[in-house]
């Protein structure tokens, strides 16, 4: 798995989504604002917590996942 030091994963917070360092914003909440046509200075002032850097690891991690295959063991 690819390192990505700014997300986590804690069945404890947000029911186990990938999350901005352990806080209670996903992954999915930061990209979805960028798709909706927010500016990353926009989600900066909304979320005054978070950082330029984690903004840019919620994108790379979420092109990451959507490379990510699963693929079935064959079997015997």
């Amino acid at each position: 798995m690819k390192s990505f030091e700014r997300i986590t994963v804690d069945p404890a917070v947000m029911g186990g989504k990938a999350c901005v360092r352990g806080m209670r914003v996903t992954v999915g909440t930061v990209v979805g604002l960028l798709a909706a046509g927010h500016s990353p200075a926009e989600i900066l002032r909304a979320y005054p917590y978070l950082e330029q850097e984690d903004i840019d690891q919620s994108l790379a991690y979420a092109a990451w996942r959507l490379e990510e295959r699963e693929v079935p063991l064959s079997t015997p």
